[in-house]
């Protein structure tokens, strides 16, 4: 890494550290964890830009699937759930994957015809009911089970950290399932394809109450760190924090929040030091080839559709992961909050203004728009008062300015995207 990339990564990191000291250290650490997190979901966006040219705006899609898998792996079982109904999801989702499988196999194994139409159709409809004759009265026995605070299938009660790898794997099958319907689409047409289906990952997740309570939301997982309150009854900590001159609640507040940056920082270091390893090896130089120019790639025997399906399944895997991290941090899922703004807007101009194709660009922009995600806006609100302190109060000027810096942050991610496009289009650490 030459100086002038280390010398954007200090400054970066001197936006956190005076954060610390002018804001507080909770607030710091707070912004750094959802930081790393962030540069995780650009890393995995990065993979299928930056190496093969994929334009996937579905990123919201990936990242609720691997919440998804925190509470179906690591949630305690709910009780009664799977005596009452759980053998007719399973029969009955299995039917469905049966009614699929058929139908390709009556399109692609019947010649073209009306009776290929027929059967088709008749497949469709037949596994249809069956599918919902077995689903619907298991969905209505699970729901109905303690609905106020259950009324869900639950999960598997095991150790959360499983459950990130197992987002990754979920996220990698939606993307297998996706890749082979849309993959061979033109970009922009990918590129359609991929919203739409993330905004029905995300409408199943709120409507399917039995899966994981939909828009009631799963609270309470697990976590991988102690607890703050178990810290503070804890004499050996209380001492720690008393020789540091730190009340309990906001030294127990940090420790915790530490302990995840630790967590988070070893998968982001692993992940860079996988991305660059693949990027530099005749994997790495074959996908660029690919992204370049397509059909040279193709002439000399490269499978074009294999490669982009590959790369979109190892990217939407990173992404996977980085959503069951999130969902880990907050111990709850909730799908409301999962919107294109946050989760596919927000990771690509990390990635464009880091620099597309470059590892260490998307890590610097997810830290740093991140920070500026945060921060404008208090900032803004500081500005706007600071400009209207002389203005009288409840002037109509005022009042407009002042609620304007809601939004500041909308106005800068523009304006930063603009003035990296205009200055260095490459983004800040631009691929070689």
């Amino acid at each position: 890494m030459n100086r002038k990339n280390l010398t954007l990564f200090a400054l970066v990191a001197l936006l956190f550290i005076g954060t610390g000291f002018f804001q507080s250290w909770n607030s710091s650490l707070g912004i750094l964890n959802m930081a790393l997190i962030s540069a995780i979901m650009a890393l995995g966006v990065n993979l299928q830009w930056g190496y093969a040219g994929l334009f996937n705006v579905g990123v919201m899609g990936f990242v609720a699937l691997g919440g998804l898998a925190v509470v179906l792996a690591s949630a305690e079982p709910a009780p009664g759930a799977w005596n009452a109904g759980g053998m007719g999801i399973v029969l009955g989702l299995m039917l469905g994957a049966l009614t699929i499988g058929g139908a390709i196999l009556v399109w692609r194994g019947m010649s073209k015809g009306k009776a290929r139409v027929l059967v088709l159709i008749g497949v469709l409809l037949a596994g249809f009911f069956a599918f919902r004759a077995v689903f619907d009265p298991a969905v209505t026995a699970i729901e109905a089970i303690n609905p106020a605070v259950q009324g869900n299938i639950g999960g598997l009660g095991l150790p959360v950290l499983l459950a990130w790898p197992l987002g990754g794997l979920l996220a990698a099958a939606a993307a297998w399932a996706i890749g082979k319907t849309a993959l061979g689409l033109r970009s922009d047409y990918l590129a359609i394809a991929t919203l739409g289906i993330a905004e029905i990952v995300l409408a199943v997740m709120k409507n399917e109450d039995w899966l994981a309570r939909g828009v009631k939301n799963v609270i309470s997982l697990p976590r991988p760190v102690p607890y703050e309150v178990d810290l503070q009854q804890s004499p050996g900590f209380l001492a720690w924090a008393a020789d540091w001159g730190m009340d309990p609640v906001t030294a127990s507040s940090i420790v915790v929040k530490l302990c995840y940056a630790g967590l988070f920082g070893a998968v982001l270091v692993a992940l860079v030091v996988l991305s660059e390893l693949a990027l530099k090896s005749p994997w790495g130089r074959m996908m660029r080839a690919i992204r370049d120019n397509e059909v040279a790639a193709e002439a000399m025997g490269k499978h074009v559709t294999r490669r982009h399906l590959q790369v979109f399944i190892l990217g939407s895997a990173v992404i996977g992961v980085a959503g069951a991290m999130m969902t880990t941090l907050d111990s709850q899922l909730t799908p409301g909050t999962y919107t294109p703004l946050r989760f596919t807007f927000l990771i690509w101009v990390m990635v464009i203004v880091g620099g597309s194709g470059n590892n260490w660009g998307a890590v610097l922009g997810g830290f740093l728009i991140w920070w500026l995600w945060v921060m404008v806006e208090p900032i803004g609100l500081g500005l706007m008062s600071a400009v209207t302190a002389g203005m009288a109060d409840g002037s109509w000027l005022k009042v407009h300015l002042q609620d304007s810096a809601a939004h500041m942050r909308l106005i800068t991610m523009g304006l930063v995207l603009l003035l990296v496009l205009r200055f260095s289009p490459r983004g800040l650490i631009p691929e070689k």
